[in-house]
């Protein structure tokens, strides 16, 4: 047992010497009287069910990697399904700040459930790490000293998508999204650097939150016959799409491209349908990196599947928060020494090391990604070290 707790000191060591992290006296996750309380407020139900769980599975890896401890304390999970129910954010979030007293609100997927959440975290003054949901807003309008996004904006991958297809020559483009805040964010993002590279968006297409009905859009594309199409699907919505628009035969005339949500964790049950597409992610199989290769084992060991995007944006929340609470020797009384530490930190991601900006967005790598079987095959980085500008943020 004692060489087991030495070999995983070992390893947690290395990792932030290799991440360039400053080693506390004590080690990352030591031993410590106070249990850390964390409030997981995730999908668990509905069309992202599966991002919720996946996001959950990479958090507790990382914990589970520590010995089961976080900067010097053990780990207590207090969970919500958020049912990616906007309308029921506020009170959801408060049962985790108010009722249970939580250390750190984890969460979420959905971008309108999100910026609830952040609203209700600003207000309370509680330390909030958003592991997936891209509304610009959260690090922009709406940033503040304890909000943190260890995931992207909406803008990055959408962003480094329209230069992608610029240089691929393509000059009019109709878009396709669900009608919320981050698909709306999506499609702004990619029409801002397309334009600017000299194309066009010729249409906007928009459906509501959830609505997976999608012959009339691909009827009204077809009549268009633009150069191209970019789509933000995730998810079961993702999974229809890609079937959908193979289905009526537009694949093979009109290129499909998005950001890398259309094809991550949805290639099994799309099948054929999905082969060839290219997306933008801040992440890909087939990645020449140590960490990467050290993280997909240990996933694949714990939950005999591999891990996606959204458990390397799990796995990174906690690794955020590790930094910060080694800091204070897992004292979380300590808000402003714990926000600085995690403000300065480089984080050794499986998707290649990345710091945070001054709105505490990651400044990361976008790839270049081509579905090929059930990967999502790196083909080359979109843009390096792209930070989002955080319109509206004044920290």
């Amino acid at each position: 047992m004692s060489h087991e707790v030495n070999r995983r000191q070992f390893l947690i060591s290395s990792a932030a010497v290799a991440a360039g992290l400053a080693l506390p006296s004590a080690p990352l996750f030591a031993q410590g009287a106070r249990k850390v309380r964390v409030g997981l407020m995730l999908p668990y139900t509905g069309t992202y069910a599966a991002l919720g769980n996946a996001i959950t599975n990479g958090f507790k890896l990382a914990v589970e990697q520590g010995g089961g401890k976080l900067g010097g304390s053990e780990v207590e999970y207090f969970t919500v399904d958020d049912e990616s129910d906007a309308a029921k954010a506020p009170e959801n979030a408060n049962k985790l700040i108010k009722r249970d007293n939580v250390d750190v609100l984890v969460g979420t997927v959905h971008s309108g459930v999100a910026l609830a959440m952040t609203r209700v975290a600003r207000e309370a003054k509680a330390l909030l790490i958003v592991p997936n949901a891209g509304a610009d807003e959260i690090t922009g309008p709406l940033c503040a000293p304890n909000i943190f996004r260890t995931s992207f904006s909406a803008w990055q991958p959408a962003y480094a998508m329209g230069n992608v297809m610029a240089e691929r020559k393509h000059k009019n483009v109709v878009t396709l999204s669900w009608k919320y805040s981050f698909g709306e964010q999506s499609v702004a993002g990619f029409k801002e650097a397309f334009e600017k590279a000299g194309g066009k968006v010729v249409k906007e297409l928009y459906l509501p939150f959830p609505n997976v009905e999608f012959q009339p859009y691909l009827t009204e594309i077809a009549a268009l016959k633009p150069d191209a199409v970019f789509v933000f699907f995730a998810g079961g919505g993702a999974v229809k799409f890609v079937k959908d628009y193979a289905a009526a035969g537009l694949k093979s005339t009109i290129p499909l491209y998005g950001s890398g949500f259309l094809t991550d964790g949805t290639l099994e049950a799309q099948g054929e349908a999905a082969e060839g597409l290219l997306t933008t992610l801040h992440y890909a199989d087939g990645l020449d990196i140590p960490k990467d290769k050290e993280f997909r084992a240990a996933y694949a060991s714990a939950f005999k599947m591999q891990p996606d995007v959204y458990a390397v944006q799990g796995y990174d929340a906690a690794q955020l928060f590790a930094t910060g609470l080694a800091a204070v020797k897992g004292d979380v009384g300590k808000r402003d020494e714990l926000v600085k530490a995690m403000e300065s930190a480089t984080i050794d991601s499986p998707r290649g090391k990345f710091t945070l900006s001054k709105a505490h967005n990651p400044v990361q790598d976008i790839y270049l990604r081509k579905v090929e079987g059930k990967e999502n095959k790196v083909v080359s980085v979109a843009a390096k070290a792209l930070a989002d500008p955080a319109r509206g943020c004044r920290m």
